[in-house]
């Protein structure tokens, strides 16, 4: 490969590289923002039909034009061997595939400018806020919900987290009544060697959590055996929850809004749950309506249709907080649901599956840019070779 071909060829990529720049900067000041975003948002997918498409197809055909007319004009008199044939043809293939390729720049271009507006751990600041206050954002309808909320799903404060038991109590002639109760869980490690060994008479371990080895036994949820150890999950003490102060309905929920990515699902409920009972019942009041206000504050950076009012939000949670009995049917925590998740769902997908090529135009793309290479690089080597026969 000559030195004038070579020179002749990075131009060509310096060219190629300027466009490129061009349809990154029309990506980066098209996206609209996110409060824009919605279901049917996606980075770009080559739709023939509108602006950045009608472009690619004009300055592709005339960049591959003119390149290929200048190619066999002034680089097509020399006698190259077969591996510098082979170099010149890679080179070509890459040409190619960066000519047809302008618009998954203008795709990094949206990505970029979504990135500088909402960054990964701004949003994974927002998924945290509603991770912490969802159970203050259901339809009051779910409230009454025993799945959604259930002293089950309480992770805070000790002795919780807690196993439920139905058990049949027999009352009189052979008639039995189910009977719901609530045990925390508890766990034991202890040496295997011990285990196997151990009387109620003479274990002082036995001794400190109140119970003997049979009654212990008949407590175990689990059994996990690691290296010489063992480590025994049980049933511990009896817990009331209809009767307990420091829980309320608000507690008895677990579910995350939208998990951050890296981080395991438990450790993010158990944060949110810790958070949520300090907000309640720890910390100053004022702090659940800062907390309500920021909600108010990240629904209306998306553009979420909204009549929540954090004042009043905070009154009624607290209202409900001390009244157990009542029903929830009052709550104002009135905005649009569908809408939010369909956001966060999106955002999602751009942040972790942004496919800047799109599965539905893959194989036709490839196929463009090896049919155009194949053409380009057989012109090339019969204009080549005509040039050395004549």
């Amino acid at each position: 490969m000559d030195k004038k071909l070579k020179q002749y060829l990075v131009k060509s990529f310096v060219v190629l590289l300027l466009i490129h720049l061009g349809y990154f900067l029309y990506g980066y000041f098209k996206f609209e923002g996110i409060g824009n975003i919605d279901i049917y948002t996606e980075f770009y997918r080559f739709k023939f039909y509108d602006d950045v498409s009608i472009s690619q197809f004009f300055v592709t055909g005339l960049f591959l034009l003119f390149f290929l007319i200048f190619l066999l004009k002034n680089h097509s008199r020399r006698n190259y061997s077969f591996v510098n044939l082979l170099k010149i043809g890679g080179l070509l293939l890459l040409i190619s595939f960066f000519s047809f390729s302008f618009f998954v720049s203008y795709s990094f271009g949206m990505n970029a400018k979504m990135r500088t507006e909402l960054s990964e751990a701004k949003l994974n600041k927002d998924k945290t806020l509603l991770n912490v206050l969802r159970p203050f954002l259901y339809n009051y309808t779910s409230y009454s919900s025993q799945k959604l909320f259930n002293p089950v799903n309480v992770l805070y404060p000790k002795p919780y987290p807690v196993i439920e038991v139905v058990d049949s109590v027999m009352i009189q002639n052979d008639n039995y009544i189910t009977e719901t109760n609530y045990y925390s869980i508890d766990t034991l490690k202890m040496l295997t060697t011990d285990l196997d060994k151990v009387s109620s008479a003479t274990s002082t371990i036995l001794d400190s959590i109140g119970f003997g080895k049979k009654e212990l036994l008949e407590r175990i949820i689990k059994k996990n055996v690691i290296k010489d150890s063992t480590e025994i999950i049980y049933k511990g003490m009896r817990v009331n929850p209809d009767y307990d102060e420091n829980i309320c309905i608000f507690i008895e929920n677990k579910a995350l809004y939208k998990p951050v990515n890296g981080i395991a699902i438990e450790q993010q409920q158990y944060d949110a749950a810790v958070k949520r009972y300090k907000l309640l019942y720890k910390i100053k009041e004022d702090s659940l309506l800062y907390n309500f206000k920021q909600l108010d504050t990240l629904l209306r950076k998306y553009k979420i249709e909204t009549s929540l009012v954090p004042k009043d939000l905070a009154k009624d949670v607290r209202f409900y907080q001390s009244h157990a009995n009542e029903p929830l049917n009052g709550i104002r925590n009135n905005f649009d649901r569908k809408a939010l998740t369909d956001k966060f769902n999106t955002l999602e997908r751009l942040f972790y599956e942004p496919k800047y090529l799109h599965p539905s135009i893959i194989e036709i793309f490839f196929g463009v840019v090896l049919g155009a290479w194949l053409i380009g690089f057989l012109i090339y080597i019969l204009f080549n070779y005509k040039r050395k026969t004549v």
